[in-house]
């Protein structure tokens, strides 16, 4: 393929001093759509905040401690971002530490157009066969860049609602759901079929900040406005522009902020804080919250005007928990196992009854906790697939033994002893029918469970090797490692 038909990155952040700036800058020339130049690495940070740059480019020398820190917070902010870190004396060991954590590549300096364009030919290319394998976890309505994973059918009603909604011209624009259900991806969602630049989406969550600062923020102010205003702020609206602000948790909002939001929404325009002149409004306003913000607008606690301003074609995204979500459960688990960075090299599936134990938790905090529960899963999992003992839950949540309960509830079932037993059973399973190591498993001695076994009459199956009822521990080890053989 010719450099000519190079498909170039809509986005690039160089980090690089005014050195190599230029000759970087022309390299790139005909490179990138975009190619913003910053002079440190805390700059970046702050604008992946706000953007979705496809490439960052590293070209400063930083200490392998602030690289590996840098990446980390990149990926744990924008995942899809490419970073390519250059040096002009690399280390060995520093560029291969970098690239198993997650970085896309490490050059010897200094850059050129031709190697500059093979760069981001490899990139275009492993993206292609990236895409190729990660769509069995989109449904046909998922933007390409905007990772919502799920094929249920909640998942495919919400992506069509939000198509219908960002094709039309409805604004502002309300998503509801409970906490990790997935808002700020359906406002990039949004955001991608409506304007399609990455560098117009800002973000800000109303629960953040105090009232005074919530204000500055949206707004702006002029010098003078107030103590310590030394110099004009360029507001959120105004630096949306005729792109896309998303207000988190707009429910958290002070009322008397409120009331200043519905008359931009109302008027399309807005005055800095401590100016006089008016600032068209052309952005798209997404709110979200994960409260019923009809009820609370009918006891006071939010605004009724600024409600029914809000909810033109309200879109409420669905738990985990609720039926039709629920089958999305094993399909996030294994994009979340894929895609995790907690550990350089992990586990890559998850076993049966891993899987089934993540489709009995009630999962309060949706696809957020499932995340959390996989990362942990990841790091104390010493084996290529995730088990059950694994699978740490958090305990002010959920137990296995909750879990167990719950799926016995979902079935109709409200017995305890239906839960006992089959939590013994999936102890048997884990210890590979071993009775004594299951006893200590579930934390019982091994004539309890004896008698466990007769009272709830488990069969043990045809194939595997039984446990004599006073076969010595040394005799005991040598028929564990038969029965793994």
């Amino acid at each position: 393929m010719t450099e000519g038909a190079v498909t170039m990155p809509r986005n690039v952040l160089v980090v690089c001093g005014p050195a190599r700036s230029v000759a970087i800058r022309q390299a790139l020339r005909e490179l990138a759509a975009e190619a913003t130049f910053v002079p440190d690495a805390a700059t970046v940070l702050n604008m992946v905040h706000r953007t979705t740059p496809d490439l960052v480019l590293v070209a400063e020398e930083i200490s392998p401690p602030e690289a590996s820190s840098f990446l980390q917070r990149i990926q744990s902010h924008q995942p899809q971002t490419a970073v390519v870190f250059v040096s002009e004396n690399p280390h060995l060991e520093h560029a291969v530490r970098l690239v198993r954590q997650g970085a896309y590549d490490f050059l010897a300096g200094p850059l050129d157009r031709a190697r500059l364009a093979r760069l981001i030919q490899g990139m275009e290319n492993d993206r292609r066969r990236h895409s190729a394998t990660e769509e069995r976890f989109f449904c046909d309505d998922c933007p390409p860049d905007v990772p919502f994973v799920g094929r249920s059918g909640g998942a495919v009603k919400a992506l069509e609602a939000i198509r219908l909604i960002s094709q039309s011209r409805c604004n502002p624009i309300l998503l509801l759901g409970e906490t990790g259900t997935g808002k700020e991806l359906a406002a990039r969602a949004v955001h991608s079929w409506r304007c399609g630049d990455p560098t117009k989406f800002v973000a800000v969550n109303c629960a953040a900040l105090t009232a005074s600062l919530l204000e500055s923020e949206l707004f702006g102010h002029v010098r003078g406005a107030f103590t310590g205003a030394d110099r004009d702020k360029t507001g959120l609206f105004e630096l949306a522009a005729d792109g896309c602000l998303f207000l988190d948790e707009i429910s958290e909002m002070p009322s008397e902020l409120q009331a200043k939001l519905l008359r931009v929404l109302q008027e399309r325009n807005f005055r800095k804080v401590g100016g006089t002149r008016d600032i068209a409004c052309n952005a798209t306003v997404i709110a979200s919250s994960n409260h019923n913000l009809h009820q609370e607008a009918r006891s006071g606690k939010f605004r009724k005007d600024l409600y029914y301003r809000l909810a033109v074609f309200p879109i409420t995204l669905l738990p985990l928990r609720a039926p039709d979500r629920r089958e999305d459960i094993p399909l996030l688990a294994e994009y979340f196992i894929r895609h995790s960075s907690v550990v350089e090299s992990g586990p890559a599936a998850l076993t049966e009854e891993a899987a089934d134990c993540l489709m009995r938790h009630a999962w309060p905090g949706n696809v957020r906790e499932l995340r959390n529960v996989i990362d942990r899963a990841m790091i104390v999992e010493k084996s290529q697939r995730i088990s059950p003992a694994s699978l740490v839950i958090d305990s002010a949540e959920d137990t296995s033994a909750h879990a167990t309960v719950a799926r016995a509830t979902m079935a109709g079932d409200f017995a305890l002893e239906t839960a006992e037993r089959e939590f013994i059973i999936r102890a048997l399973k884990e210890t590979g029918w071993q009775r004594t190591r299951a006893a200590a498993l579930l934390g019982i001695t091994r004539a309890t469970l004896h008698a466990k076994l007769k009272r709830y009459d488990i069969k043990i199956p045809p194939g595997s090797i039984p446990m004599p009822p006073n076969l010595p521990e040394d005799c005991q080890v040598a028929q564990d490692r038969q029965s793994r053989v």
